[in-house]
């Protein structure tokens, strides 16, 4: 079994999903007292957040860099960036490393096509939505038409994950927004799925809410990283 090193701590909470699923599905795979072999670089999310919300990509790439090579240094096999929004810097990490980087957007379209569906809601944080290194990645490379949420929808969706998902907080008003806006998204936009692309919002919402396929990106980036090390 390789061992995979995690880039978290953005947010902890979701981390700490990515760290029980690791686990488990290793368990699964392999039976008995197994577990994954894992290092993980935490961040104090903060640091993070505040970089993002001021555009200062450069710099949370150095940081994401130096965790790269802390893990990598330290005995990693491959590598895991524990959130959607932060793969925008994922080329930059790639190229720091000498081991793989598992990319999830990679993993979630792969499960998207094999699903047969092409037009998913993509609910994210801003900087995923507004920008273009995920959209653009799942069209480009996997003929995928990501749709995501209006002006109103797009503020909703980001403001849930920093300002209650990321501090643990999950509320029966946020979900019935969200799935609210899936509704509308289904009328208006002619979605024919969704993505969860953030890593927190498996906390929120799950394909038990929708008779439409749900991909939670948490999980399939924690199956595409066990398939790697069991490989």
């Amino acid at each position: 079994m390789k061992t995979l090193g995690l880039i978290g701590g953005m947010s902890w909470e979701s981390t700490a999903i990515y760290y029980r699923l690791l686990n488990e599905i290793v368990r699964e795979r392999l039976g008995g007292l197994h577990s994954a072999k894992l290092l993980l670089w935490s961040f104090d999310f903060a640091e993070i957040a505040e970089r993002q919300h001021v555009g200062d990509w450069q710099g949370a790439g150095v940081l994401l860099v130096e965790a790269a090579r802390k893990l990598e240094a330290a005995g990693a096999e491959g590598l895991l960036i524990c959130t959607n929004t932060m793969h925008k810097l994922a080329d930059q990490v790639e190229v720091a490393v000498s081991i793989p980087l598992i990319h999830i957007a990679d993993a979630t379209a792969t499960a998207v096509a094999q699903a047969g569906v092409s037009r998913p809601a993509l609910l994210a944080t801003r900087f995923t939505m507004d920008q273009d290194f995920y959209k653009g990645r799942l069209a480009d490379r996997y003929g995928l038409h990501p749709v995501v949420p209006d002006e109103a929808g797009r503020d909703m969706v980001h403001r849930v994950i920093y300002d209650e998902l990321c501090q643990g907080i999950v509320t029966a008003e946020s979900k019935a927004a969200y799935i609210d806006e899936i509704a509308r998204m289904r009328r208006d936009e002619n979605i024919d799925s969704v993505i969860m692309g953030c890593t927190e919002i498996t906390m929120l919402i799950g394909q038990q809410d929708f008779d439409i396929p749900v991909f939670d990106t948490t999980r399939i980036h924690a199956e595409a990283a066990v398939e790697f090390a069991l490989g």
